[in-house]
C-alpha cells in the first residue's frame, strides 16, 4: 500500500513538472511575449525594453531555471495591467467559481446518480429509455447553447436577466452541470447493471438476502469505483470547465478572468491560471487514486 501511495505521489509531481515545462515553452515559442504586450506600431526599442524588463533577453534555459526558482519561492508574477500579484486577483475570483462549480457538481450528483441507478433497476422499461434519452441529450447539448436559451426564455417570457454577480447561481450551475448529469446517469446505469448481474450477487440472492440489502451492501460499494473516478475528474474541472458558462452568464469567476487575460495579453495572469487548472486536475486524480484505497480492498492488499 505504501508503494501504491508513493507511486501516485511521484506521478503527480512528474505530471506537474511536465505541465510547467510545456506552459513555459508554449508561451515563449508561440511568439515574442514582449511584442504581444505592445501596440502593433510600437518601435523595436520599446519591445527591447519590455524584453529586458521581463528577462526575455536571456537564453531560454536561464529563463526556464529562473521561472522554476520563482515558482518554488511562490513568486508567480504580476499583472502587466494592474501591477497586482496574479495570485491575489485569482483568489478574489476563486470563491465565485467554487460556488458555481460546487453547485453544478452537487446538482449533477444528486440528479444523475439516482436516475441512473433507477434506470438500471428498471432496465428495459419506458423509464429506462427516458433516462437514457435524457442522458444523451444532456451530454450532447452544448452548455453555451443551453445557457443562451435559458437567458433568452427568461428575458423574453419573464423579463428577467439570469446572469451577473447578483443572479441566482442555480441557473449557471444547471447549465454547467448538465453534461456531467448525463454522464453520471449513464455511468451509474452501466456500473449498477454490471454489478447486479455479477456471480456474487446471484449467490446472495440464492441465500435469500433481500434485494434492498443486496443493492446497498454489495452492489453499491462495487458500483461506486468507476463513479468515484468520474466525480473526481468532474471536481478537477471546476476551474477549467466554467469558462464558457461564466462568459454566457457574466459570472465574475476564474473562467471570465482567463478570457479577459487572454484578450488583454496579460501573460503572467494567463500563465498562472493555466498552471492552476493543471494543478487542479492533477490533485483531483491523486485524490481519486487515494480514495481507491478506501473503497477497494484489493488495492490495500497489494
Amino acid at each position: 500500500m505504501i508503494g501504491y501511495i508513493l507511486s501516485r505521489l511521484l506521478r503527480a509531481m512528474l505530471t506537474m513538472l511536465v505541465t510547467v515545462t510545456l506552459v513555459f515553452l508554449f508561451i515563449r515559442l508561440s511568439g515574442d511575449p514582449a511584442a504581444a504586450l505592445v501596440p502593433p506600431d510600437a518601435p523595436q526599442s520599446v519591445i527591447d525594453q519590455y524584453s529586458r524588463a521581463m528577462g526575455l533577453d536571456q537564453p531560454l534555459w536561464q529563463q526556464y531555471l529562473g521561472y522554476l526558482a520563482g515558482l518554488a519561492q511562490g513568486n508567480f508574477g504580476f499583472s502587466i495591467h494592474t501591477g497586482i500579484a496574479v495570485e491575489q486577483t485569482f483568489l478574489r475570483r476563486l470563491p465565485y467559481t467554487l460556488h458555481l462549480g460546487g453547485t453544478a457538481l452537487a446538482l449533477a450528483v444528486a440528479i444523475g446518480i439516482p436516475i441512473g441507478a433507477l434506470a438500471a433497476i428498471r432496465r428495459g422499461t419506458p423509464l429506462d429509455r427516458l433516462v437514457m434519452g435524457f442522458s444523451v441529450f444532456a451530454f450532447a447539448m452544448p452548455n453555451f447553447l443551453f445557457g443562451l436559451v435559458m437567458i433568452l426564455v427568461a428575458a423574453l417570457a419573464f423579463g428577467t436577466f439570469l446572469g451577473g454577480e447578483s443572479a441566482n447561481v442555480i441557473w449557471p450551475a444547471l447549465t454547467l452541470g448538465l453534461a456531467a448529469m448525463g454522464s453520471f446517469a449513464r455511468f451509474t446505469r452501466s456500473s449498477v447493471l454490471e454489478t447486479i448481474n455479477a456471480p456474487y450477487m446471484r449467490a446472495a440472492e440464492a441465500r435469500g438476502v433481500p434485494f434492498a440489502k443486496r443493492l446497498l451492501r454489495h452492489a453499491a460499494p462495487n458500483a461506486a469505483i468507476p463513479l468515484v473516478t468520474l466525480i473526481g475528474l468532474s471536481l478537477g474541472a471546476l476551474v477549467a470547465g466554467s469558462v464558457v458558462t461564466e462568459q454566457v452568464f457574466a459570472w465574475p469567476g476564474v473562467g471570465q478572468l482567463l478570457v479577459r487575460s487572454v484578450a488583454t495579453r496579460d501573460l503572467a495572469q494567463v500563465q498562472f491560471l493555466v498552471l492552476v487548472v493543471a494543478a487542479t486536475m492533477v490533485m483531483a486524480n491523486l485524490i481519486v487514486d487515494l480514495l481507491y484505497l478506501v473503497i477497494d480492498p484489493r488495492i490495500r492488499a497489494k
